[in-house]
């Protein structure tokens, strides 16, 4: 029986209000999915009844209007309580982000895509992850449009998706190996979840694969084309406009071990050992907040292009390295209680792990970051 209880709709603008909330409840049932390997459907439901789907799609497109900056407070809020959840939700929120970005900035056609995910309540899907750069399935040319055939990893949300934001690729006549990126919907023919999220943390994500056997898309339905492998302007949107918000999840686990190991540490004698693991976690929690914090500044004010995208990925290595070491330094901090699964930071240890995964990676980021230095081409 769920332990989550149904939260009366309050229409506010504090959204960090709101989100602590929710936080409060998903904390009851978060070990339970941990053990379980079951997906945060409770949560979603919670997220989707106080509007954090549409929050930040724009008041004229129907949706909350909520700025990027409440956004990513609200994921890290989330994530201090489940972290799944958070991660989870940060990935459609990353979506939204990058087509209200696009609308605002680029007056991009992305108006309709936002008006239905308010209007619908819609849950968008990436498989952005796991495809990159150079994406993943093919995409063969058919009368009226393409016939797609295709494993995404990594879907996080899958179980409750409404669309699935993912590319393929085709073989284009004059312009070679070429990415297609559109929408499918999970009720699409061929369209197919398999249950395979059996992992070491963030184990609610619901972050199954997802096969597209034959699917049909439209011509009309392909929202954009690039040079598959080749770092394009779309590419640059995504890494300023999406790993703030992803990485709020994982400071959101970093705030909540730091209070626990914090709380317990108050009530050990005062000793140099304890002083030092506290100051040793301060140092590195202080590190990743005020490298996050700067995430939300970039995608909030700069233009993106390579040397932005530099910036966000030095930061989102300093923001991955220090919150794991947080929740390490967390759990010498709260001594032997720390092993035991019901404190919870051993399962905030394993969640914040996955932080490593996303793109770019550590030591693909000193590369391009490397590269960008010595002006260097980074398509090479």
């Amino acid at each position: 029986m769920s332990m989550i209880a149904k939260i009366p709709t309050i229409q506010t603008t504090d959204w960090h209000a709101a989100a602590e909330r929710v936080a409060a409840q998903l904390a009851k049932e978060a070990a339970a999915h941990d053990a379980n390997d079951s997906f945060v459907a409770d949560g979603y439901r919670l997220l989707k009844q106080e509007g954090f789907f549409k929050m930040h799609v724009p008041a004229e497109l129907g949706g909350h209007g909520a700025s990027y900056a409440e956004l990513a407070d609200a994921i890290r809020t989330i994530a201090a309580g489940c972290g799944s959840t958070g991660l989870a939700f940060s990935m459609h929120s990353h979506l939204v982000a990058v087509a209200v970005w696009r609308w605002r900035n680029e007056k991009a056609p992305t108006e309709g895509l936002l008006k239905r995910v308010a209007a619908e309540d819609l849950i968008l899907i990436s498989s952005g992850g796991s495809d990159w750069l150079k994406s993943a399935g093919t995409a063969t040319k058919v009368e009226g449009g393409y016939r797609i055939t295709a494993r995404k990893i990594f879907s996080s949300g899958s179980p409750m998706g409404d669309l699935l934001m993912t590319s393929a690729v085709t073989e284009d006549p004059q312009s070679g190996p070429t990415v297609l990126h559109f929408g499918v919907p999970f009720k699409a023919e061929g369209v197919k979840i398999h249950d395979t999220w059996r992992v070491m943390g963030m184990r609610g994500t619901g972050s199954n694969d997802v096969e597209l056997k034959d699917v049909f898309v439209a011509d009309a339905a392909i929202s954009g084309r690039r040079p598959q492998g080749k770092w394009h302007h779309l590419f640059h949107i995504i890494s300023q406009q999406a790993f703030p918000l992803i990485y709020s999840a994982y400071m959101g686990v970093a705030d909540g071990a730091r209070t626990k190991a914090i709380e317990i540490a108050k009530k050990k004698p005062d000793d140099n050992f304890t002083t030092t693991l506290a100051g040793e976690l301060e140092n590195a929690y202080t590190t990743a907040d005020i490298a996050h914090a700067d995430m939300v500044r970039i995608a909030e004010s700069e233009k993106p292009g390579p040397q932005t995208t530099n910036r966000t990925m030095i930061r989102r290595t300093l923001v991955a390295q220090n919150a794991i070491k947080t929740v390490e330094r967390a759990m010498e901090l709260a001594g032997g209680a720390a092993f035991y699964r019901d404190l919870g930071l051993e399962r905030a240890f394993r969640d914040v792990q996955a932080a490593r995964f996303h793109p770019l990676q550590e030591k693909q980021q000193l590369r391009y970051t490397g590269r960008v230095a010595l002006g260097f081409d980074i398509d090479a």
